[in-house]
């Protein structure tokens, strides 16, 4: 029957177990000691070695023949243990016998002596599930435990164990495995295998494994189907095709083509694309993009796996780091929405218009993003010019070198021309009277500019204000408004709502609609409400009406 390969591979010594040396020189010098511990606690992500390793330090600490701390995995006791006949140690897992009642069993069996190895081990997988009874349960036994015991507890979440129950175990602290570890492993174990697998799907494979062995041998075995183990015969076993249209529509989020944007993003959600999952998978590739970005000499350990270097530095070459950040913000913020949400779709869509329009966005995230892309123009010398003012109808005369040439005559004969006729007397007209000049036409005055009306400002501002301003422009003692020429002097009341009106966008606005409804131009400017009208105080006579207000 054919076996999975983490299961085929699992280290059965402390030298074959990799990416964890600071923990079995350890354990191996104490086994070749003597000095050993009555209770461990190891403590790492999954598929690091924790329970690898306690198998094989409670075949060590049994060994008949140990050689160099590690088991001889030939004595009887090595082989019973491999093969589960030896009942003396004891694997169990907390997430099912979780219970109380099964931390008094063990306790009461395991006061009694081993029957075929000299240590009774118990290796206790995920202790951090076993309730706070069982934790009371199996306090004392740790505690003062009878010399032929051991035990070895495995956990994922070291926060969730009683700190009485670390205090009384020798902790050991696995971590994740360096992806070009897991690269070479994973090599070595295709060679043995017969596969034929390309150094860049193993480096791909260790990535996406996230520092776990037993994640790459799983991942490893899944792409074993293909004869040739590839980029892309990884792509297809991990379906990570879906990957590549997610940079697609990062580069049309670069591009600010909305249009396309939303077609490709409508084009994955009708794949049956989750939007939620779509958000989060362009957070993930913004991230590496970033790290790539910031790190580019060791950015490729940094990053998740899903996407190539290649593809992670073409897109970091486009966005500058403050626009990477604030795209991620704006995606955090929409999967926040999206919880509370009754359309993810919606809102997936309009993080993508906001994402493809940086001018949409007012915070200081999304205001320097903006700034930084207006650097790097300068910096690098792609600045748009400014466009040429209106010529007036007065056509200034071109230079003088811009006058055409004189046309070529032609050379007069040397003959002399024949002399002109004699002129004839005519006797000279009277001159016809001339005409007095016409008056001119006085010019029309000009209609007079219209008044500037308050209330229909407001009903213009009450469209392009926010709503909690624009209501708050009815209240006239928190808003005043008058005339000074070219001038509308805004009266505000003093405090949070004046920060509001005094910013230069909202002014600005202002000014618009009012220039626009009185056709001519006009400025508006914010000035502190200083005769606001003071609360209305209450007569001692008219608070002793109440009865809840006593006077001493």
């Amino acid at each position: 029957m054919y076996q999975a390969l983490y299961r085929k591979w699992r280290p059965q010594t402390f030298d074959e177990v990799i990416g964890q040396r600071h923990i079995t020189e350890t354990l191996k010098n104490q086994v070749k000691s003597g000095r050993l511990s009555h209770a461990y606690l190891f403590i790492g992500t999954r598929g690091t070695g924790k329970t690898t390793c306690a198998r094989i330090l409670a075949r060590a600490v049994n060994c008949e023949h140990p050689v160099d701390g590690n088991p001889c995995g030939v004595c009887p006791a090595c082989r019973g243990i491999l093969e589960g006949s030896v009942l003396d140690v004891v694997e169990l897992d907390a997430a099912s016998n979780n219970s109380v009642d099964n931390v008094r069993a063990l306790r009461e069996e395991a006061v009694f002596s081993p029957a075929a190895v000299k240590k009774r081990v118990y290796i206790v997988d995920e202790v951090h599930m076993l309730s706070t009874s069982a934790f009371n349960a199996l306090l004392k036994i740790l505690e003062e435990p009878p010399e032929h015991l051991m035990f070895i507890l495995a956990t994922t979440e070291l926060q969730k164990v009683p700190a009485t129950i670390l205090s009384r175990c020798q902790r050991h602290s696995f971590k994740r495995i360096e992806a070009p570890t897991i690269a070479a492993y994973l090599s070595t174990i295709a060679q043995k295998e017969g596969f034929t697998l390309t150094p860049d799907a193993a480096e791909l494979i260790a990535r996406l494994a996230e520092g776990g062995v037993r994640d790459a041998l799983s991942l490893l075995d899944q792409c074993s189907a293909s004869e040739r183990i590839d980029l892309d015969a990884v792509y297809a076993a991990m379906g990570l095709a879906g990957n590549r249209r997610t940079a697609s529509l990062l580069e049309r989020v670069i591009a600010h083509d909305t249009e396309k944007a939303l077609q490709e993003f409508h084009a994955m959600w009708m794949d049956g694309k989750d939007p939620a999952v779509l958000l989060t998978e362009l957070t993930g590739l913004l991230r590496d993009t970033l790290m790539m970005k910031v790190a580019p000499k060791g950015g490729a350990s940094l990053i998740s796996g899903g996407y190539d270097g290649e593809t992670l530095r073409r897109l970091g070459a486009r966005m500058t780091q403050e626009e990477l950040l604030s795209a991620m913000e704006t995606l955090q913020r929409a999967l926040g929405a999206m919880r509370q949400s009754t359309d993810p779709r919606t809102t997936a869509e309009l993080c993508l218009v906001s994402l493809c329009d940086s001018t949409l966005g007012e915070s200081v995230g999304e205001l320097r993003a903006r700034i930084s892309r207006l650097e790097e123009q300068i910096q690098s010398g792609v600045v748009h010019a400014a466009p040429a003012p209106a010529q007036t109808e007065e056509t200034p005369p071109p230079p003088e070198d811009e006058y055409p040439e004189p046309a070529d005559f032609p050379e007069e004969d040397e003959t002399p021309a024949p002399p002109p006729p004699a002129p004839v007397s005519v006797p000279a007209a009277e001159p016809a009277p001339v005409p007095p000049p016409a008056a001119e036409p006085e010019p029309e005055p000009a209609p007079p500019a219209p008044e500037l009306s308050w209330d229909r400002l407001r009903e213009r501002l009450a469209a392009v204000l926010p709503r909690e301003l624009a209501t708050l422009l009815d209240d006239e003692k928190s808003i005043r408004a008058r005339m000074e020429g070219s001038v509308l002097r805004l009266e505000v009341l003093p405090g949070f709502l004046f920060g509001r009106v005094n910013r230069p966008e909202v002014l600005d606005k202002i000014s618009a609609e009012a220039s626009a409804l009185a056709g001519r131009e006009i400025r508006a400017k914010a000035a502190e409400l200083t005769d606001a009208p003071a609360a209305p105080r209450r007569s001692l006579d008219e608070l002793k009406g109440f009865k809840e207000v006593h006077f001493i």
